[in-house]
């Protein structure tokens, strides 16, 4: 749905709430889609959300909730009885249950799994001991298993008994008494063999698998090198735990993506929506890098500064400092969102570091001579300046450009090598490394050619 029509939704639905009209409330929302329930939901007032959950269908609320943002996911479970917020746990699949309980006070937790069954207690429990963002944190326990000795006939039965509570019954997933992980099997194949045909016989024995430990960025990359709908997760001895879905895929991406954007943007990242974050914790997330930045940017004054004599003699330099600056921190912006999407997809390594330096000496040679061939022409027709003048800017130009590619591509790689999230290393940080270097290079090249000149 497009955002005007949630918002449309969202108020029509909330005018039937203020209006107590329940009856054709319930009504509507029966014949909605679970998902964009939960997005109109998402739009109403905390206390609105929370009406709005009671009166839906039992059969429907779970699937809501899943959808819903944490934060009204958090307020509905605490106004809610411990028993109640328990029910609501028990129909959430094990892998959605635990990510919003990771999110809540140690006390609420600990009254709603005093309050679930035993299965549920232990599922997700299990699955809050792995660390966060690793395959075990994001899969779900509820799949389908079959033994190599069943029959096609057994193990549809068992899938009739077990799907409704499963994540998936498109793939089922054969294990040895042991839990050993041994083959898999789709359900179309087996509903067009013979009820008497052995599982060991006809299942595909070539199965990927990922580790509970892998990090949740490893597992989308395979979920996109291998094109699966769904993929077992197994511990260090290849005993299957559980299995990652595409929506859990997709949900990775998205996170990834966003921290990545804000990391490049120097924003502390969000796990909350823009239109629900406050005020002072936006505030709070931006102001750290914020501070560093206008702190280091201060040895750009200090450049300036220690170049007076330069700037008093040719005071006409003064005004093309915005345009290198500018310039450098572009190619350098340029060259460092090309290495960090390189690293992030795997295409490139530190391996390839001076093969990468190569090419972007090549590109920004090419740039930087274009644009200074272009900026000469503006200097002496347009601008009036001398020819040495405009020869200074022009180098200056040329080689700004070639450091701030040089910047950009070996920054975001250094910090891959070092451990560290090479988004980190994108537009502000490169720009004010590039401007203070910018003006060294400017303020040198300008002090000793015009100088001889003089």
């Amino acid at each position: 749905m497009e955002i005007e029509e949630e918002k449309v939704l969202a108020e029509e639905l909330k005018e039937l709430l203020d209006s107590r009209q329940y009856t054709k409330l319930r009504q509507t929302i029966s014949d909605m889609n679970t998902t964009d329930i939960a997005t109109a939901m998402s739009e109403l007032e905390e206390e609105d959300s929370l009406k709005m959950f009671r009166i839906l269908p039992k059969d429907m609320a779970a699937d809501v909730f899943a959808d819903l943002e944490a934060d009204v996911q958090q307020y509905i479970i605490r106004s809610m009885s411990d028993r109640e917020a328990s029910n609501v746990i028990e129909n959430l699949m094990a892998d959605d249950a635990t990510d919003i309980l990771e999110e809540m006070p140690a006390s609420v937790v600990k009254r709603i799994l005093a309050n679930a069954s035993p299965e549920t207690r232990a599922d997700i429990n299990h699955l809050l001991q792995y660390p966060e963002d690793s395959a075990g944190s994001i899969m779900t326990v509820e799949y389908v298993d079959l033994r190599e000795d069943m029959t096609v006939g057994d193990a549809i039965d068992r899938i009739r008994k077990k799907g409704v509570d499963s994540e998936t019954i498109n793939i089922c997933y054969v294990v040895t008494k042991q839990k050993v992980l041994v083959g898999t099997v789709a359900l179309r194949y087996l509903l067009i063999m013979e009820p008497g045909e052995i599982i060991g016989d006809i299942m595909n024995t070539n199965v990927i698998s990922i580790n509970t430990m892998t990090d949740q960025e490893e597992a989308a990359r395979m979920f996109q090198k291998y094109g699966f709908t769904a993929m077992p997760v197994v511990d260090a001895e290849s005993r299957m735990v559980g299995i990652i879905t595409i929506d859990d895929v997709v949900d990775i991406m998205e996170e990834e993506a966003t921290e990545d954007i804000e990391k490049m943007a120097a924003i502390v990242p969000s796990d909350k929506p823009y239109p629900r974050v406050g005020i002072f914790e936006t505030y709070k997330s931006r102001i750290p890098w914020l501070l560093f930045l206008m702190v280091s940017a201060t040895f750009t004054g200090a450049i300036i500064t220690g170049f007076e004599d330069a700037l008093s003699a040719y005071v006409v330099l003064t005004a093309y400092i915005p345009m290198l600056m500018d310039t450098g921190g572009n190619a350098g912006s340029q060259a460092s969102v090309s290495i960090i999407r390189g690293l992030s997809l795997k295409e490139i390594e530190f391996g390839d570091l001076f093969r990468i330096i190569w090419k972007e000496i090549r590109v920004a040679v090419l740039c930087g001579m274009t644009l200074a061939a272009a900026n000469f022409l503006k200097l002496l027709f347009f601008d009036r300046l001398d020819i040495a003048v405009a020869a200074v800017i022009c180098l200056t130009l040329l080689i700004v450009v070639l450091i701030a590619k040089m910047v950009g591509c070996c920054l975001p790689m250094l910090a891959s090598r070092l451990g560290f999230d090479p988004a980190v290393m994108a537009s502000p940080f490169i720009t004010t490394i590039v401007d203070a270097l910018s003006l060294l290079v400017y303020f040198n090249i300008a002090t000793n050619a015009l100088h001889l000149v003089g």
